[in-house]
């Protein structure tokens, strides 16, 4: 799915919801996409790039997971976004997402292309140097935006 190679940019820690359930008894599948998606958002926050910003910001043009075993309530996840092929407008996000009953095997594993658009004309732009400049140290480095594990929340 993704270079076995790459460090984690950011990580995040997401409670499961007793609403993330089926009727299967395990988390529905649509929540991991939820789950990557908060740990993309709370990435570029803290980053400083508003996702409301009337001019650009990144946008999701396709979207994968393969689910490799069931979580269920009450479980706490580590979910680990990792970067990847930056282009001129557009870079890969990959994600990892692991139950704290089972910390050292994934869960699932996901990705999404995110894309740098222009909001007035809806045409890609190029990406802000500052996540190029992101990627290429990640791929370097691992962890370079540090979260509190205990909360959750950014350091």
């Amino acid at each position: 799915m993704f270079n076995p190679e790459l460090k984690p940019a950011y990580i995040s820690e997401i409670a499961v919801r007793w609403s993330d359930m089926d009727e299967l008894g395990h988390v529905n599948n649509a929540a991991y996409l939820s789950y990557m998606e908060e740990t993309r958002t709370q990435m570029l926050n803290q980053l400083g790039f508003s996702l409301d910003d009337p001019h650009q910001g990144p946008v999701v043009v396709t979207v994968s997971c393969t689910y490799l075993r069931p979580v269920v309530y009450p479980d706490r996840l580590r979910s680990e976004c990792l970067l990847d092929q930056p282009g001129r407008s557009s870079f890969m996000t990959h994600y990892r997402v692991f139950s704290q009953q089972q910390p050292d095997e994934a869960e699932c594993e996901g990705s999404a292309k995110v894309v740098w658009v222009d909001r007035a004309s809806g045409r890609s732009t190029p990406l802000p140097e500052q996540i190029r400049a992101l990627i290429e140290r990640q791929t370097d480095t691992g962890i370079i935006i540090p979260t509190d594990k205990d909360s959750g929340s950014v350091r």
